[in-house]
């Protein structure tokens, strides 16, 4: 694993590198996954990296919170497909006072993930935001390469609000929701939202991939030793763009790619979360800062002593409750359903 950084206050910096240590339950992590046997996911054939990110993915995690309903449900995609979406309910839903909802988009790379994988994730949002979330297993890579993940979102994010009353969900108090490369589709479903006229009340992005090229900072920095790791980063993306060209469409690259979405004016606000040891951190920031500048607003929490997939490691990291408790504060404020 690399280095901490140096207790030294006279010590240079390092581009990229936190000068806040690692939290020390996420070394002790570090340590425990470095002395685990066996190949990383990058290693193995995509279909056993799915199967061996589905039998450790939930080890880490919470334990999943009751909830009053989960239920599957399928939303039909522009080409036939079926999407499976996962809906979960805090409580019975009421058509005279419908609930708030949470379109929730996993992380995995666009290769690996479920809605099995995020279940925990998912429905302690349900319970401390009080909202319905609504899990997309939107489809991966390297069956289904660009952009087919995204066209899955957006077609789902115009489901919901098609179908939000039939649900007994608000319309008026819709998010967008998503963990890393579940971050980059929820960015890119608020530019969706905003270009076909629809008002999603958050996107709330939890160390999102942004950019078309992994070469801030942070990438060169953190490349090995953190978890994500650059040789992943690469391999998931080989798992899922269809050509060069694709890297730099706006559905794969919000901060910095083209096309119809490259400016981000008039997107809903957004919350983000960052990690101090992650490579994705500067372009979580990045993001922040261009939504800032073309007048959204954009709140950006920063998480010095994480690294990233820290939301799903509750299980052995206490400090990520506090994230927990920050990502459902800002729903409820953006519901307006914020406890005193």
């Amino acid at each position: 694993m690399s280095a901490a950084p140096s207790s030294n206050p006279d010590a240079p910096a390092t581009p990229g590198l936190p000068s806040s240590p690692l939290d020390p339950q996420v070394a002790a992590l570090l340590e425990l996954l470095a002395r685990v046997k066996g190949p990383p996911l990058y290693a193995m054939e995509p279909e056993d990296a799915k199967i061996a990110y589905e039998k450790s993915a939930l080890i880490l995690d919470i334990n999943p919170p009751p909830v009053h309903m989960a239920e599957d449900l399928l939303v039909p995609g522009r080409d036939g497909h079926a999407i499976p979406v996962r809906l979960y309910l805090p409580r019975e839903a009421s058509w005279a006072e419908p609930l708030p909802l949470l379109v929730y988009f996993h992380g995995g790379g666009f290769t690996v993930g479920s809605v099995s994988s995020h279940d925990p994730l998912c429905r302690l949002l349900c319970c401390q935001a009080d909202c319905m979330v609504l899990s997309v297993d939107y489809r991966l890579g390297p069956q289904w390469r660009f952009p087919t993940a995204a066209n899955d979102a957006f077609d789902v994010l115009h489901w919901a609000f098609a179908e939000a009353d039939k649900l007994g969900a608000d319309p008026a108090r819709i998010a967008l929701g998503g963990d890393s490369a579940g971050g980059t589709l929820a960015a890119a479903c608020a530019i969706e939202a905003r270009n076909a006229g629809l008002a999603p009340a958050l996107q709330l992005l939890i160390y999102p991939s942004t950019c078309a090229r992994q070469d801030t900072p942070s990438h060169r920095a953190l490349a090995d030793g953190y978890l994500l790791t650059a040789d992943m980063i690469r391999w998931f993306f080989s798992q899922y763009l269809n050509g060069e060209a694709s890297r730099d469409d706006w559905r794969f690259a919000p901060l910095d790619g083209g096309g119809t979405g490259a400016e981000v004016g008039g997107v809903c606000p957004a919350w983000i979360a960052v990690a101090g040891y992650d490579p994705l951190h500067d372009e979580g920031v990045a993001y922040a800062e261009k939504l800032r500048a073309a007048g959204v607003a954009a709140r950006l929490t920063e998480y010095p002593g994480m690294i990233h997939d820290f939301f799903k490691r509750g299980r052995f990291v206490p400090a990520v409750a506090q994230a927990h408790a920050d990502a459902a504060a800002a729903l409820r404020d953006a519901f307006g359903t914020s406890q005193d």
